[in-house]
């Protein structure tokens, strides 16, 4: 490839990462104008990052026995008994102690951080799953119509008959128990919603003028689709996405609470909180701060997802 040729592939993806980080700005702006949206960006800023970092420490632990680097940040194994704290109230005599302990003397702040990179890893799985499942069966099913969509569409209404929690949890039941198999059940009933949005989308764009010059110019249906199609259905879509990180999270922690998921001693939100009913209300602390880290988060989420959603549908005069 010569120099200029380089130079023009080059502009074109210099360009697309300009306008990118111009838009990620422009929503910063818009949202830090707003209160409410601007606590719950950092909440989800603070979430997802202690998320990553605290992941990656833990996933280090995973292929290097014995490296403990998971407990690095924590200053200790949350995981391990300490009896002699065993239901100690919350206080400020230290960091660990902040939320209290519980009946194994485990420290319920700890216990909440250490588990909160899988809450986050399985919002992340869950939602771009059903983006990229949903993006195949609502596509195909508005650009190609006839027996094609027929068959997605009743695929789909199908899967949305059943409530996702419901269905999640006879799934669960079957693949079993732990990590893997809450997000396998999960990502099998998270898409038909974004199949919808996605169909919708593509349905009001494929007899646009820039769609039928393409046909008429030769172009395959697939790059239609990936060029076209799809690049123009994507904004509304991110936009509920970020709503529905925070649904993924609730129902996750949910399945947590049923016993459909990580299995003790590895803490989770939704089995915390579980847990503690049994010693409620006298040992309050141990369901309360688990239940209210996932309704903070949860919160966050949506108030963001909701503004993001305003912007780019156009109901704000900013």
């Amino acid at each position: 490839m010569s120099a200029n040729a380089e130079t023009v592939h080059r502009r074109p993806l210099m360009s697309r990462r300009k306008a990118i980080l111009e838009r990620v700005k422009f929503y910063f702006r818009f949202i830090s104008k707003d209160k409410a949206a601007l606590v719950g960006l950092f909440v989800v800023i603070l979430f997802l990052s202690w998320s990553i970092v605290e992941g990656l420490l833990q996933l280090i632990d995973t292929f290097i026995p014995r490296a403990q680097f998971g407990f690095l940040l924590l200053g200790e194994n949350p995981l391990l008994s300490e009896f002699s704290r065993s239901m100690g109230a919350p206080s400020f005599q230290a960091v660990n102690s902040i939320f209290g302990f519980d009946f194994n003397g485990g420290s319920i702040f700890l216990r909440i951080l250490y588990a909160a990179p899988r809450d986050a890893a399985a919002a992340i799985i869950v939602v771009s799953s059903g983006i990229l499942i949903g993006m195949f069966v609502g596509t195909a099913s508005a650009y190609f119509g006839g027996w094609i969509e027929q068959l997605f569409m009743r695929s789909t209404d199908a899967f949305l008959a059943v409530p996702a929690l419901v269905l999640a949890i006879a799934i669960g039941f079957v693949v079993g128990t732990g990590f893997s198999s809450v997000l396998i059940a999960l990502m099998i009933v998270w898409w038909p919603t974004y199949a919808r949005f996605f169909r919708a989308q593509a349905l009001a764009l494929k007899n646009r003028g820039y769609v039928d010059e393409a046909k008429l110019s030769g172009v395959g249906s697939g790059r239609i689709l990936l060029r076209h199609i799809i690049p123009n259905s994507i904004d509304p879509i991110i936009a509920y996405a970020t709503l529905d990180i925070g649904n993924v999270i609730l129902t996750y922690s949910a399945l947590a609470f049923l016993g459909i998921g990580v299995q003790p001693p590895v803490p989770e939100w939704g089995a915390m909180a579980f847990n503690g009913l049994s010693y409620f209300p006298q040992s309050w602390w141990w369901s309360l701060f688990p239940g209210l880290i996932i309704l903070a988060v949860v919160i966050a989420f949506t108030v963001v997802g909701d503004r993001v959603q305003d912007l780019i549908s156009g109901r704000t005069n900013y």
